[in-house]
């Protein structure tokens, strides 16, 4: 009796092999996917929602959070744009830098890109010794008591007038409630979710951020946030 052939024998083990071996692909880049969308869609819900924030303190802004809105006047663009530049600037030839306390310095010198002008009380040395500005542009509480006797450049906004607050104005915080001012900022953006709920974001030094929100001071429980509208 004449012996068949194993060719198509083996063509079609081959083929089962073939068939076997790309189902199998097939089935670990579909697990892949769907451990990767896992994964993914739980770092998405852990983070903090900023618009364009990534990190939520602030010192890691992506592209959509440094878009400013052409909208905004001028003068405030001009500030921001400043702020967007400087945020994480370490070094200042024109007004220096006041170490881990530069945030007023900062803030003050936004103001100047804004069209501010000096005064009497509100001046930097034009040397570039940060410490030689005048308390009033360095320090938090005197720039509050500062802006607090020239009605003519900002009016103070407590946290509950959110509503009112708008990108270029002022953001201050008193970490323990004692009344006086720890940390000043710029605000970046301000945003009203569906709930109706306003969220303001800020810039500034010490720590460098941008985009951070007002509601972000975790080693500070007792934290107050109080705010400047700017006059126009």
């Amino acid at each position: 009796m004449k012996q068949q052939p194993e060719r198509p024998a083996r063509e079609i083990y081959l083929r089962r092999r073939i068939i076997v071996g790309g189902a199998a692909l097939v089935a670990v880049a579909l697990i892949a996917w769907l451990v990767f969308a896992i994964v993914a869609a739980a770092i998405a819900a852990a983070a903090p929602t900023g618009p364009g924030t990534q990190g939520g303190d602030g010192s890691h802004p992506n592209e959509a959070a440094l878009e400013l809105d052409p909208e905004l006047p001028a003068p405030v663009l001009d500030q921001l744009q400043y702020v967007r530049e400087r945020w994480d600037a370490d070094s200042s030839e024109r007004y220096g830098v006041l170490g881990v306390d530069d945030c007023v310095n900062f803030t003050s010198q936004s103001l100047i890109e804004r069209g501010w002008e000096v005064d009497d009380e509100w001046w930097y040395s034009e040397d570039g010794d940060a410490y030689a500005h005048s308390p009033a542009w360095r320090s938090s509480t005197l720039f509050r008591d500062y802006l607090a006797s020239h009605p003519e450049r900002a009016t103070a906004l407590s946290d509950a007038q959110r509503a009112r607050v708008k990108p270029g104005d002022i953001v201050q915080f008193d970490w323990d409630d004692s009344g006086d001012r720890d940390h000043t900022a710029i605000v970046t953006a301000v945003r009203e979710g569906d709930d109706g709920r306003i969220d303001v974001y800020y810039g500034g030094h010490t720590d460098a951020t941008w985009d951070r929100s007002v509601d972000d001071h975790p080693k500070h429980p007792e934290t107050k946030v109080y705010y400047w509208s700017v006059a126009d």
